[in-house]
């Protein structure tokens, strides 16, 4: 592989256009002309690995997109975009496709997805198992309890926390660091803090997760590739929801109990 960096941000650009719905071909040209500014077809061919006979199909794909003007001229000739409005332009696509993606899936839900569930889920990755978090606290009603590893506190899941405190659910956390807890205390000025069952850093504990006492997950820390600094840990979770659900059951117990026990020693 090349260690030019040009060739390589070329290589990174013509991937990601491809992931975004172009053809190779396409994706080879339109990046060509960014670098050109404007070209013919021989042009593009001898800068991208385009043959020049299929510049002219490439080219045709990016006017339809949006992504290239042409001028009749003989030959003629192609214009970029500008990168700016480029990524406006697949932003704006990117945005109405999810639209319509989820407008699609929300008819499809089914209306029995949120009730009794019997057993457990299992959901594998840091980043996958944070937006499990996310979206479980988002729906939250009347209390989310929370107990995390300093490093596994996002400024999203804050921000979430954050904002359905606002709106008058209870928040119920884990004492952390004083540094992690004044931050806290400006995020989610109205959360409680109780104090934790572990002491984090002695196990391999991620988070135990409880919203309106129907709904739960708890993970664990596990040998990850390293894409977490400062340690190569990554998470794996488990979760379930339903009022007589075994996982709802267990952690409903072990929350009620300490936050009992934490309700005593405050009264003492």
């Amino acid at each position: 592989m090349s260690g030019d960096p040009s060739d390589q941000a070329r290589s990174t650009a013509v991937k990601q256009l491809k992931a975004l719905g172009l053809s190779t071909y396409a994706a080879r040209t339109f990046v060509a002309l960014v670098s050109l500014g404007e070209g013919t077809a021989q042009d593009v061919s001898e800068v991208a690995d385009v043959p020049r006979t299929r510049v002219y199909d490439a080219a045709d794909e990016l006017y339809d997109r949006g992504l290239v003007d042409v001028k009749q001229s003989s030959p003629q000739r192609y214009w970029a975009i500008s990168t700016e409005t480029a990524g406006r332009h697949f932003e704006q696509e990117f945005d109405h496709r999810v639209t319509v993606l989820t407008d699609a899936l929300d008819e499809l839900a089914s209306a029995t997805r949120s009730t009794e569930q019997q057993g457990v889920w299992t959901v594998t990755g840091r980043d996958t198992v944070t937006e499990r978090v996310v979206d479980f606290i988002s729906v939250a009603d009347d209390e989310v309890v929370y107990m995390t590893a300093e490093e596994l506190l996002t400024d999203e899941i804050a921000e979430c926390l954050s904002t359905v405190s606002d709106r008058g659910v209870s928040i119920r956390l884990a004492e952390m660091s004083q540094s992690v807890e004044s931050r806290l205390e400006e995020d989610v000025p109205d959360a409680q803090l109780f104090e934790s069952v572990w002491n984090w850093s002695d196990t391999p504990a991620g988070r135990l997760l409880m919203v309106d006492q129907e709904k739960t997950l708890v993970s664990v820390l596990v040998d990850g590739n390293g894409e977490h600094p400062p340690e190569p840990r990554d998470e794996t979770a488990i979760w379930g929801t339903g009022q007589t659900n075994s996982l709802v059951v267990v952690l409903k117990a072990l929350f009620t109990w300490q936050l009992d026990n934490n309700r005593e020693s405050t009264n003492e």
